[in-house]
């Protein structure tokens, strides 16, 4: 990306929602007090991408919709993710940001069906690739790919 480009709202939204999930799974906060901490506290100003780009404000109403999407389907979204991985792992072994990633991930392409299933494993890979430097994305894009197909048959 270069200087000026602006990552769009719903690439902010999909971060934030991720960012809200890990949150509320480390600190036990309901997702309504996390969604009212970000419209309050984090969106109301500018911030600097990872690589000094200007962000774009994000979709507010698309983060709420995902954070509280995946809580109020987060039985279906964890068996769909459990489907998907290795034998004999569970999904508390995953570290919870990877498994924030793949809820979000896991929510949008089970009942998204509007976004196409490329774009949200890009772009929750990209997001995985701003919190891990290992194996980690490639391990979310496989998951997430998986997932589409059962989901969106």
């Amino acid at each position: 990306m270069s200087r000026g480009d602006r990552i769009q709202p719903r690439s902010v939204a999909r971060l934030a929602a991720v960012q809200a999930l890990y949150q509320m799974e480390v600190s036990g906060v309901g997702v309504d007090a996390v969604v009212r901490e970000f419209a309050e506290h984090r969106f109301d100003r500018d911030v600097d991408g990872p690589d000094g780009d200007r962000l774009a404000q994000a979709d507010e109403t698309f983060f709420a919709e995902l954070a509280k999407g995946v809580v109020a389907h987060q039985a279906a979204v964890d068996q769909a993710i459990v489907r998907r991985l290795a034998s004999g792992w569970k999904l508390e072994r995953l570290d919870a940001t990877a498994r924030a990633v793949l809820r979000s991930g896991a929510y949008e392409l089970m009942h998204r069906p509007d976004v196409p299933k490329e774009v949200v494993i890009d772009e929750y890979v990209e997001i995985a690739k701003s919190f891990f430097e290992g194996p980690e994305s490639g391990f979310i894009n496989g998951a997430l790919d998986a997932i589409a197909r059962d989901a969106r048959r």
